[in-house]
């Protein structure tokens, strides 16, 4: 199964939509399973269902985050790159959906529940949820991939 199928099938089985992205990376990057979904628990619905960025985003920033943030203070060249790559992350996700903002992508602000119950009415967390999910999985992924020098 592809890193995007897993995260589609962790997604499917009722995690948040970060926790989907994140869980999925995060092995290959020093972070057990378990730990990645606690950490990533609270991202999800636009960041504990308040409608802000994108839990599919969060949970890719976060794999970038891993395997490319800096650990010491002063590594400002390190902090740079790994901004960069979250530029190219947005980019290319913005350039398939139009925004990173959960309320923009859904049509709905999920932090009000009489939209957030027709978001569900119109079975977006079902359809178009798990597109976002595939989306930032695939380009999160080939952005770690070319990192690591695996074009």
């Amino acid at each position: 199964m592809s890193n995007v199928e897993r995260a589609a099938s962790c997604f499917e089985e009722g995690f948040s939509c970060a926790q989907a992205v994140l869980s999925t990376y995060s092995p290959q990057l020093g972070l057990d399973r378990e730990l990645a979904l606690r950490v990533a628990g609270s991202f999800g619905g636009g960041m504990a269902s308040m409608g802000r960025t994108c839990g599919a985003v969060t949970g890719a920033l976060m794999a970038i985050g891993l395997q490319n943030g800096k650990t010491e203070a002063e590594d400002d060249e390190t902090k740079e790159r790994c901004y960069a790559l979250v530029g190219e992350f947005v980019e290319q996700f913005e350039a398939r959906n139009g925004s990173i903002t959960c309320k923009e992508l859904l049509g709905y602000d999920v932090s009000v529940p009489e939209e957030r119950e027709r978001a569900r009415e119109e079975d977006l967390f079902d359809t178009l949820c798990p597109k976002l999910v595939r989306d930032a999985a695939e380009i999160v992924g080939q952005i770690l991939s070319a990192e690591r020098g695996e074009r």
